[in-house]
């Protein structure tokens, strides 16, 4: 027998006597404590030109029979096809929900405030801000997920701020009895500033129409410094069954015509520019790529691009 060979075989022999603790001490050491359960990051932070962008996880649930919300114009088959192509089961899907604060050096701009004041308040501040430091609060829409947090037991969450909303959504839900609206945009309607397709929110940071979700949604196009983002909002609400499969229908879009031909506008353009974006509902932290495939698009989850 060669001396590698003899080598090889006695160090198998070696490994092969060591206790078998050394390979379970951790499992036998945490066996004595109880589980812990799964665990989500609630703060991410990266940079985009001069701009400081943290995404912040305000809440994650666990859905049941997710083909009742997506993919409701396919087969059950189809469906289940494309999830296991992607390794995600089709009885159950979680969700997130995730507002970013954009600060631009002289700004602190809140997107969307989740379903909760308090809850949204203490991922500001786990971010390392207050409440009080928010200086705009802009709302993509006004789904309740998106405004709830706008009001804590009555009193405005981020009282420092001033509030910015697209004319077209502002005037839908203002002719409409939603109990959401009345309570927690109605109060604010005052000191809200309302713009349209193409209108700057501040220096760098423009509102695009990708209407269809509701009948007022916007995306928000961040550039600073050669370097773009697109705050996506709910365009497309699940990276699978929506975003890759852009025709299929969801329940929550209000024109589900009008909000296909968004998707498809929207994922093109940035696919075709490599536009990284956040989603409001993607896994946290919510930020990726979009590339072509087929007659649809692929998400390409961000890892370190947006750290360098």
């Amino acid at each position: 027998m060669s001396e590698i060979s003899m080598s090889r075989r006695s160090l198998l022999a070696g490994a092969a006597a060591l206790p078998m603790a050394a390979g379970l001490g951790v499992t036998r050491a945490s066996a004595g404590g109880h589980m812990q359960g799964p665990q989500i990051p609630r703060v991410n932070r990266f940079g985009v030109g001069d701009f400081e962008v943290t995404t912040m996880l305000v809440g994650s649930r666990t859905v049941e029979e997710p083909q009742n919300i997506f993919g409701m114009n396919v087969s059950a088959e189809e469906f289940a096809e494309v999830s296991a192509e992607a390794r995600i089961p089709i009885d159950k899907a979680q969700f997130f929900f995730t507002p970013t604060l954009v600060n631009t050096g002289s700004e602190l701009i809140l997107f969307d405030t989740g379903l909760n004041g308090a809850a949204t308040a203490q991922a500001v501040e786990m971010a390392g801000y207050s409440a009080d430091a928010v200086t705009h609060v802009v709302l993509t829409h006004m789904h309740g997920d998106h405004i709830g947090g706008l009001m804590t037991e009555g009193a405005e969450t981020f009282g420092n701020a001033a509030y910015i909303t697209g004319q077209a959504e502002f005037d839908h839900w203002s002719g409409t009895d939603n109990e959401g609206f009345a309570n927690n945009v109605k109060p604010l309607a005052e000191k809200m500033s309302f713009i349209g397709d193409g209108d700057s929110v501040s220096s760098g940071i423009t509102a695009m129409a990708a209407f269809g979700h509701t009948p007022g949604h916007m995306t928000y196009m961040l550039d600073s410094n050669d370097k773009q983002l697109l705050i996506l909002a709910d365009l497309a609400n699940h990276y699978v069954w929506s975003l890759a499969h852009p025709d299929w229908e969801v329940r929550f879009d209000m024109d589900k015509a009008a909000a296909a031909a968004s998707r498809r506008n929207v994922l093109g353009m940035l696919a075709t520019d490599a536009v990284p974006f956040i989603g409001y509902h993607m896994p946290f932290p919510g930020a990726g790529y979009v590339e072509t495939r087929g007659d649809g698009f692929h998400y390409v989850p961000h890892s370190y691009q947006l750290l360098l």
